[in-house]
């Protein structure tokens, strides 16, 4: 049968250079090529290309070991050698790099400059980030054949929008193992990511051992923890690769996992429900597992998180260490008297203010250690020290309160890929836009009038002004985050990639790149390099979890997920409180937010309506397969529950193909389009469900949690051809 992977792989990259057969009129001519992120300056020197069997590198200046082995990753990467004889066309590769102090760090010297003329390649860099960025983007320029690689002559100058380009990675409500994290570096890598942030804890678990506190891997862990030995070698396998390792252990609130080993530290009871909790989604699945906080009136607590701290800080070298302090609950402190008795004797009118007290003393003791603390947006509730960096996450407008107040400043709202939306809409949210990304409109009344008691903390303020050139200095950058509650380790790859190299194009390059079409253009072949270079299990993950289902039903079945994509926003988390750990073997754990056949087909489909009818028997083929699709899929389900679930998206997909069908045809009468105009109108419907941010609108969720995504296609057809009366 037809894989998903080798169709991505296969068809992509063919559409990489032939953007997909599409018209000349809708196939953008681009200077960018297929690179992502786009460099700051790139000139081509004309269409001609150089073939090299053979690259010789020869390195003046400063160099290290690391960079040389840098270099082999770089020709094992282009699949050539520096070393054959029996190669027949050499080019050369000509390195000039300074020494840099602040490499892995905040300001280290990212930029570099690289020419190509006729086989000669000629790189400078700043310093071994720039050099190591330059081979990220002499891969993506790189046409290759299974015995060489060429190169058409161009200019490149680069350097980074902004200093900080993270990725975090939640692997406390969902272990992802050394093998897997080292995937997602190498594909940072290759997209010019720098930071990786890993969420060590919370109220799932907690996952680095700890020999001073070894309850917390015993009993908080559920058996699934990284040992010292294991983190110190995935901080060096980042660092070879340029990436920094900051770690998150979150205090004072999301402590569950700590205080299910020390229960003495707990600022409440901990709730019975939790007792037999199994780490993963069944920690969650209750309303109270992320509640539970530390006692912060307690000087034992602060003891036990300092002595931890220290610890943890022998094993994550990098200057910044993220201690959380997000979504404490008042009544876990309020609600206890002796905490109560605390706060009236020490005049703290709320528990911010008390959050402040004890954010402080962390970040006094961090400095003390020589690490910059990182707190999610809460921290700006109460007075904190300006070295304090916010990281946002509610709302953009927490951007301006975080620089009005000058801290240093990270952006992680509206680059959750948790939600599950297609790049495109992570692609318009820039870093200094306090509109991007929060509450409004109906969304907002909602939330208040259900008593949401965050919902004015993520609601956008139109009235704020644009940040000024001096709040502009605060952003240090922003981080594309996943939060594990719904993604396994079989998840991991599809659900971070190619997304996050939007995000990273985002970060990386000008703020004038903003091309969204430009981008879709790009993405699949991105995504194919990165699957081939970087996350080589995805194919074997996707294979594996089609695997559960009957032989029989996988070719259908991989038919309806090549054309449907998850339900976004927070839908999927509320799918999973209710069924549980079995919805990460249902098919919308295999449905990729971004289908690349749907969007090529919706593409298409637009030409078509604007004249172009040479495409009209690659769209008739493709709704051909659809529509007789679903015979096979009803033939071959087997009574499988999780199959039958989603058995009215196979017949909608059939349904909706048949109408493109007819489009195509001219033979939509008065009747049949009033049939297809409902169809339409039912899936917009199922879009809109899930289309609120934090809340899902009141309206009925799509079977299995699967949208079908060649609805614009059809509309566009359909559209197209006028009603027979």
């Amino acid at each position: 049968m037809t894989k998903r992977n080798r169709l991505r792989a296969i068809l992509f990259l063919a559409c990489a250079s032939s953007l997909c057969m599409l018209p000349h009129s809708y196939a953008q001519a681009s200077s960018s090529a297929d690179l992502m992120p786009i460099p700051s300056v790139i000139s081509w020197q004309g269409n001609e290309e150089k073939t090299c069997d053979q690259i010789k590198i020869n390195w003046h200046g400063a160099h290290s070991p690391m960079l040389e082995r840098a270099s082999e990753r770089l020709l094992h990467s282009l699949r050539l050698s520096s070393r054959s004889d029996k190669k027949q066309t050499t080019c050369s590769l000509e390195i000039r790099s300074k020494d840099d102090p602040a490499y892995l760090a905040i300001g280290e010297r990212e930029n570099y400059r690289l020419t190509i003329h006729q086989g000669k390649i000629v790189m400078n860099a700043g310093g071994p980030a720039g050099i190591l960025h330059g081979f990220a983007t002499l891969v993506q320029l790189a046409g290759s054949t299974p015995d060489s690689v060429s190169f058409r002559d161009v200019t490149i100058s680069d350097a980074p929008r902004f200093r900080w380009r993270g990725l975090m990675i939640d692997v406390a409500r969902h272990f992802m193992s050394v093998s897997a994290l080292k995937r997602q570096i190498d594909a940072m890598d290759l997209t010019k990511l720098n930071v990786l942030h890993l969420h060590l804890s919370d109220g799932s678990a907690f996952r680095v051992e700890s020999q001073l506190f070894p309850r917390l891997q015993t009993v908080s862990s559920h058996g699934q923890y990284y040992t010292q030995d294991e983190i110190r070698d995935l901080v060096a396998y980042a660092a070879e690769r340029g990436i920094r390792v900051v770690p998150e252990f979150d205090v004072p609130g999301h402590a569950l996992a700590v205080l299910e080993a020390y229960p003495q530290l707990a600022a409440q009871p901990l709730p019975a429900a939790n007792a037999a909790c199994t780490g993963g989604s069944a920690c969650i699945a209750g309303s109270n597992a992320n509640n539970p906080a530390l006692d912060p009136t307690k000087p034992e607590t602060l003891d036990f998180v300092e002595k931890l701290f220290v610890e943890m800080i022998h094993l994550f070298p990098d200057a910044y260490f993220h201690a959380g302090s997000d979504e404490v609950v008042a009544s876990q402190w309020t609600g206890n008297p002796q905490i109560a008795s605390y706060m009236k004797a020490h005049n703290y009118p709320d528990a911010s203010a008390l959050q402040g007290e004890f954010t402080a003393k962390i970040q006094a003791f961090l400095a003390g250690q020589g690490k910059t603390m990182i707190g999610w947006d809460e921290v700006l509730s109460a007075p904190v020290p300006q070295s304090v960096v916010a990281d946002v996450w509610r709302s953009s407008k927490w951007i301006n309160a975080a620089t009005a107040k000058m801290h240093p400043t990270l952006v992680s709202s509206g680059y959750y890929l948790d939600l599950l939306r297609p790049a495109r809409e992570y692609y318009q949210i820039d870093p200094y836009n306090l509109m991007a990304s929060g509450l409004s409109g109906a969304e907002l009344e909602h939330a208040r009038q259900i008593h949401f008691r965050l919902a004015d903390a993520f609601a956008l303020d139109p009235s704020l002004p644009p940040l000024s050139a001096r709040q502009k200095q605060y952003v240090l950058g922003g981080e594309a985050v996943l939060w594990t509650e719904a993604v396994s380790e079989q998840m991991l790859n599809q659900r971070v990639w190619p997304r996050a190299a939007v995000i990273a194009e985002r970060l990386w390059s000008p703020e004038t790149v903003t091309d969204v079409a430009d981008m879709e253009r790009r993405l699949p072949h991105v995504a194919a390099q990165l699957d081939r270079l970087a996350l080589t299990t995805t194919q074997q993950d996707h294979e594996q979890m089609l695997s559960r289902y009957p032989a029989a039903s996988k070719q259908a079945l991989d038919t309806v997920l090549q054309v449907t994509s998850p339900v976004r926003n927070y839908t999927i988390n509320r799918m999973i409180k209710k069924a549980g750990e079995g919805l990460l073997t249902w098919p919308v754990a295999m449905a990729e937010p971004d289908s690349f056949p749907a969007m090529r087909f919706n593409q298409l489909a637009d030409a078509y309506a604007h004249g172009d009818h040479s495409v009209a028997l690659e769209l008739r083929r493709d709704l051909e397969k659809w529509s007789a699709n679903d015979d096979q899929f009803e033939k071959t389900i087997g009574g499988v529950a999780a199959l039958e679930m989603i058995r009215p998206v196979s017949q909608q997909l059939s349904a909706l193909a048949q109408a493109g069908l007819e489009a195509l045809d001219g033979t939509i009468d008065t009747a049949r389009r009033t049939q297809i105009e409902k169809l339409l109108a039912q899936q917009q419907e199922t879009f809109a469900a899930s289309s609120w941010q934090l809340l899902s609108p009141p309206l009925p969720q799509p079977a299995g949690g699967l949208l079908i995504d060649i609805v614009p296609g059809v509309r566009t057809l359909v559209d197209s051809v006028s009603t027979v009366h």
